[in-house]
């Protein structure tokens, strides 16, 4: 899945020369954090969230300052040093990118301008879809030997079964790496019969790890 996918196009934006006060509004209106800030040719110039405006205001119990505070202009809030994506950007890459630099959105940029911004959000709720979460259905943790053909080996297996696979995500086992950790969502409520299967084809199931069944 690619970031255009995903992103939100109709981005809410403000000017440099825009308040703070005008960002507050913003955000309360349309219920955002994040706040590009663009030149008059839509280049992304900045950056303003929530945690920068109440960095820059004082509490409410302190009226006077806090009307000079609303008046004050983005440009001399706003974070200038930012990280930024592409539409044609993989969901999973832009993923680690919020993992590695701790942030709360990305936007996105075509030929030097802002066609959208991707939020932690977003992400959460594509991952929640690519799993499969959302969905009625079971998980499965098989581990296998991380040697070629074994997935084949497996699905072949589920196959036979005839139980439909929502989700796969794999992952190296942290005690051994010769081994790694196959995740399944199946589209089944009760995976009692599968498992009993799978093991019996010599799979090694971890999770559920249901009584009289070996870890």
């Amino acid at each position: 899945m690619i970031v255009e996918e995903i992103m939100i196009a109709d981005v809410c934006t403000l000017a440099s020369e825009n308040t703070i006060g005008d960002a507050i509004q913003l955000m309360a209106e349309k219920r955002i954090k994040h706040i590009p800030i663009v030149d008059g040719e839509q280049r992304l110039i900045g950056i303003v969230t929530d945690r920068d405006i109440k960095e820059y205001t004082p509490s409410i119990f302190f009226d006077e300052g806090r009307m000079e505070a609303l008046k004050m202009p983005l440009a001399e809030i706003m974070k200038t040093d930012l990280i930024t994506g592409h539409p044609l950007d993989f969901v999973e890459d832009v993923a680690a990118i919020f993992y590695e630099n701790k942030i709360g959105c990305l936007p996105i940029i075509k030929d030097h301008r802002l066609v959208g911004i991707i939020t932690q959000t977003d992400l959460l709720h594509t991952l929640v879809e690519l799993t499969g979460a959302h969905q009625p259905g079971s998980q499965i943790e098989i581990r296998v030997r991380n040697k070629m053909g074994m997935l084949f080996r497996l699905f072949s297996d589920i196959q036979n079964c005839k139980v439909n696979i929502l989700s796969v995500l794999v992952y190296p086992d942290k005690k051994d790496e010769d081994f790694k950790i196959i995740a399944l969502r199946i589209q089944t409520m009760n995976p009692l019969r599968l498992i009993e299967e799978l093991e019996k084809s010599g799979h090694q199931v971890l999770w559920p790890n249901l009584p009289g069944m070996e870890a």
